[in-house]
């Protein structure tokens, strides 16, 4: 296999342009040398020489050439310029002198780092200088080598174990990155996704069906978040919400609102009190102005044949009787945080529920998939439409079908892009 060796750009007293060389025939005995090329995958890898003798970076050309092995290879007199090479081409590997015209010692490594930390580094030292390479590892190179004991298959082991190293110590970083990734997901799922809070002898029992999918395109939880809560009234309370964006943040922010709307409601908030306390939660914890929230949330009273709606900028929700399903769409306001202090607050509209009836509260994940060209959507339209089709079946098979059915409406079109939030409330008296 030949190998191309540039000593390049050249060095600016030289003026003369990089050298070309072609390495001899690799031995067909050479097992090192096989191990070594299986390491970089049928590529050769960039090594960048930061070396100011002209002398020692003879000899690294040279190491190169007679370990029969495919380095392109790359040399830079100062540090100053080969931080501009790095920028401009991330090396592999960088083999860099202690003592530099613009840099010494430790400092050379820091700045190589600062620009490249996924870069395995490999420190060239004097013969009385082994203490000097054995600090610079300390510091954050891979390996060191000590100029005048070099051997061509050292210097390419050492280079290649430099570069597995490398990786090797950027996969166990990104695997604790992911472990802290998915502990972190699962406390903001705890928080999004709770256990209802009912009471242990109610009045009225309410059978809760709950779901949450993440967005197609989300590697992180949303803002889409619910709750039920039994006060010692026998009131049945329900909210499901969503704030603006993906992410930790808006996450967070989810749990937040979940949260406050929970102890609010048990300290004996109502109405638009409720929600304009919610609001005044948003307004100091979001980290924009341009986050907002939307959300519907009710009340059943014990016994009671309607539920208490309020609505802030969400989408309706189905009431399911043994007659079959409807949308309602009650009045409502704007989302929470578009138009601080709203005047007008969030009015509070009785929606009639007949024994043996249900509602089904979502978030707009579950409407908003694309199901054709263009614009297309699912919509509440295209939801009740689906409910209706199934509103025979019960709670949690109902439920699961409306959610795979919107999925597969738009699976030719992209998925569902938003998580989805759904709701299923039934109550029964208690005899």
């Amino acid at each position: 296999m030949a190998s191309t060796l540039g000593l390049g750009p050249p060095h600016p007293a030289a003026g003369t342009p990089p050298q070309q060389a072609v390495n001899p025939p690799r031995p067909a005995s050479s097992v090192e040398a096989e191990d070594s090329l299986a390491l970089w995958d049928g590529v050769p890898p960039y090594v960048l020489l930061i070396e100011d003798d002209e002398g020692d970076a003879v000899l690294v050309g040279e190491l190169v050439e007679d370990s029969g092995i495919d380095v392109r290879l790359g040399r830079a007199s100062s540090l100053a310029e080969a931080l501009r090479l790095m920028r401009a081409e991330a090396p592999e590997c960088v083999l860099l002198d202690l003592h530099l015209p613009d840099a010494q010692g430790l400092e050379g490594l820091t700045k190589v780092l600062a620009v490249s930390a996924e870069v395995a580094v490999v420190v060239l030292t004097g013969l009385s200088e082994e203490r000097a390479g054995l600090t610079a590892v300390a510091a954050g190179a891979q390996d060191y080598l000590i100029k005048g004991r070099l051997e061509p298959d050292v210097f390419i082991r050492a280079i290649r174990y430099a570069i597995q190293r490398k990786r090797t110590e950027l996969a166990a970083v990104a695997l604790e990155a992911g472990r802290l990734r998915a502990e972190e997901n699962a406390r903001l799922e705890r928080g999004l996704l709770p256990t209802p809070l009912l009471l242990d002898a109610p009045v009225d029992t309410v059978s809760v069906c709950a779901r949450y999918h993440p967005g197609r395109a989300q590697t992180l939880l949303g803002g889409d978040f619910y709750d039920v809560v039994q006060t010692p009234d026998g009131a049945t309370h329900a909210v499901v919400g969503d704030v603006s964006g993906h992410g930790p943040s808006e996450a967070a922010l989810g749990v937040c609102l979940r949260v406050a709307w929970r102890s609010f409601v048990m300290a004996g908030a109502r109405g638009a009190e409720l929600l304009g306390l919610l609001e005044r939660i948003l307004l100091a914890e979001r980290s924009g102005p341009e986050i907002f929230a939307t959300l519907v949330s009710l009340t059943r009273p014990p016994g009671a044949d309607a539920v208490s709606v309020q609505r802030a900028g969400h989408p309706g929700f189905l009431v399911r009787s043994p007659a079959g399903v409807e949308l309602c769409t009650v009045p409502g306001g704007p989302a929470l945080g578009i138009i601080p202090g709203w005047g007008p607050g969030w009015p509070v509209t009785d929606v009639p529920v007949e024994a043996g009836g249900a509602v089904m509260l979502f978030t707009d994940g579950l409407i908003e998939g694309r199901i054709g060209p263009g614009s297309d959507r699912l919509d509440e339209a295209g939801l009740l439409d689906l409910a209706r089709r199934h509103t025979h079946l019960p709670a949690e098979t109902f439920v699961d079908t409306l959610i795979q059915a919107a999925q597969g409406l738009a699976a030719d079109w992209g998925g569902l892009a938003d998580d989805v939030a759904v709701l299923h409330l039934e109550w029964n008296a208690s005899t």
